[in-house]
């Protein structure tokens, strides 16, 4: 997932933030990891990544998302943030700071 963040009223484009597998899928991209993986190779590579879960930039080590994916062996990167995506929405969603901090993280400003 990315979001845009708030504009501070200058003509730059603002970067986009990355968070949950869009921030994997970076990582994954700029790593030397090849597919069909296992779990234990991508936690050797990645584990210990800190991978923002929200807008906020709160984050948790990729090895934490992956003790909780069913699969051990992804064929693709793809087929990894598949299996990825649903825990981070899981774990977005019971860690986050409460109801004003939910409705926020939806709100575009």
């Amino acid at each position: 997932m990315g979001v845009r963040p708030p504009s501070n009223n200058d003509d730059n484009d603002p970067e986009s933030v990355e968070f949950g597998i869009a921030a994997v899928d970076a990582r994954l991209r700029r790593s030397d990891l090849s597919f069909p993986a296992t779990e234990d190779d991508v936690s050797a590579a990645l584990g210990h990544e800190q991978i923002p879960y929200d807008v906020h930039g709160n984050d948790v080590a990729l090895g934490v998302i992956l003790e909780e994916v069913d699969q051990t062996r992804f064929e693709s990167r793809q087929q990894l943030l598949n299996a990825l995506h649903p825990v981070f929405e899981t774990y977005r969603r019971e860690h986050s700071g409460g109801v004003v901090q939910q409705m926020r993280s939806l709100l575009p400003f």
